[in-house]
């Protein structure tokens, strides 16, 4: 992915525009629905942007980024990364035209889901329950509902058009209606689209092959059904193997599949793979403002540091055992220094490989608790940044952990083991220059293994 100065540069204009006028209920869902899952900077950004659109019309005066920028005292960065969410979720649909070295956007807003739609969405309620938890999220749905009103003991009395209008031909009209010009709109409300998932990612030619046509038919796998099976396949990680047995689970007296069944089927396969849990919306990997500014990783360090920087913290624990599904209790530790701690998912990549040389391939909490909050004090937000500080305070990590370990136990004799490091802090003591001389060599034999996974 492009860091985002090669995409747009403050100078760009652009122009917000909209489908057509807004819904009186979509600020809630936009506060109460959507803001859990891709947080308030991308919400202000949309409805910033919504209100640069004057009443009655449907797309702003142009307005440079610097303008946007100063609207909401961020940096260019942040506001690239909450475009990306809004485009993501379906609440924006963004243009461009180069016109030599400038360029022109055009931001096309989109409205947010129906509390229906949402509910019933089977990708983004799935979300929100596990972010807000059962009880706010029942509570969440009560408040976006209503009772029906009971109508079957009473009458229709509604009298239709032709019995209260009549249509008059005693004038003449001589001169055509005013016709709109070709060129303009007039505004409509648009249904929102629900969210669509890439199938690219989910082999469907192995899933079809799998399924046993006596059992479930061709003509059962419909449009609706192939969709479905793409959002839960992303939602819950199931691989097209694990979906043949899914849907096979899922079909009804006449062998056709049950939507609704197969959403409880592959929640259930879920839960029962992930100890009761349910997965999580987060970020695919860091985002790019913390990304070094290297089209091309040259040597073995910055093939590294790209590694590190768009790989997640499961797969890193997972590259680390081998291939190997990480441990619960390690994965709930990284998720709370993620959340506590507000490290970016590439200096968490720096700390498991670290800590982990370091406690003889185990996460310690303590340890990596105290590491944590160390960056998060000295504000470290990029790999190398993380990188660089493990090499300056090295040895001060080492009198912590050394302190823990004589603490319980004063008396006892030390052992004498070999320190356990991660290559690229080896030779910690000598000048830094000597460092950078040496990395190469050292990186070579550490990470050689991991980057072939990673090239394929």
């Amino acid at each position: 992915m492009e860091p985002h100065w090669k995409e747009i540069i403050p100078a760009d204009q652009y122009i917000v525009s909209i489908d057509g006028p807004a819904n009186e209920g979509d600020l809630k869902v936009l506060s109460f629905l959507y803001q859990p899952l891709i947080g308030p900077i991308s919400i202000s950004l949309y409805l910033t942007l919504k209100s640069q659109i004057h009443i009655n019309r449907l797309h702003s005066e142009p307005a440079s980024h610097y303008y946007i920028m100063n609207l909401l005292d961020l940096n260019l960065g942040e506001i690239y990364n909450a475009r990306k969410k809004l485009e993501a979720i379906g609440l924006m649909e963004s243009f461009v035209k180069h016109d030599g070295d400038s360029r022109e956007f055009i931001y096309i807003l989109k409205p947010p889901l129906s509390p229906r739609q949402f509910f019933t969405d089977g990708l983004l309620n799935i979300y929100l329950y596990q972010k807000v938890g059962r009880d706010y999220y029942h509570r969440l749905k009560q408040d976006f509902s209503d009772g029906a009103i009971n109508i079957k003991e009473f009458n229709n009395i509604t009298m239709p058009f032709q019995q209260v209008f009549s249509s008059s031909h005693s004038f003449s009209y001589r001169d055509k209606m005013d016709e709109v010009d070709s060129d303009t709109i007039l505004p409509t409300r648009v249904e929102a689209e629900p969210i669509t998932v890439s199938p690219e990612f989910f082999d469907f030619e192995l899933f079809i092959a799998g399924l046993d046509e006596a059992i479930v038919p061709r003509k059962s796998i419909t449009p609706d059904v192939r969709e479905v099976i793409v959002k839960l396949a992303f939602l819950y990680g199931i691989d097209a193997i694990q979906m043949k047995n899914i849907v096979m689970r899922s079909l009804d007296n006449n062998n056709e599949v049950d939507l609704e069944k197969l959403r409880k089927t592959a929640r259930d396969w879920y839960t029962l793979e992930h100890y009761n849990s349910l997965p999580k919306l987060i970020d695919r990997t860091q985002s790019p403002i913390y990304e070094s500014e290297m089209d091309v990783p040259k040597t073995q360090e910055d093939r590294l540091i790209r590694y590190l920087e768009t790989v997640s913290p499961r797969q890193v624990l997972t590259d680390v055992s081998d291939g190997s599904e990480p441990a619960e209790s390690d994965l709930r530790l990284v998720e709370d220094i993620m959340l506590n701690q507000k490290l970016n998912s590439g200096v968490v990549n720096v700390l498991i490989q670290y800590c982990m040389l370091r406690t003889d391939m185990k996460l310690t909490r303590s340890f990596v608790e105290t590491i944590a909050s160390h960056w998060a004090r000295k504000k470290v937000k990029t790999v190398k940044e993380a990188m660089e500080l493990a090499k300056e305070e090295h040895r001060k990590y080492v009198e912590w952990q050394q302190n823990k370990k004589n603490e319980p136990k004063k008396t006892k004799r030390k052992n004498v083991r070999t320190e356990k490091v991660p290559k690229w802090l080896e030779h910690r003591d000598q000048p830094k220059e000597a460092v950078a001389e040496n990395v190469d060599i050292e990186l070579k034999k550490s990470v050689e293994e991991r980057l072939k996974k990673f090239k394929k």
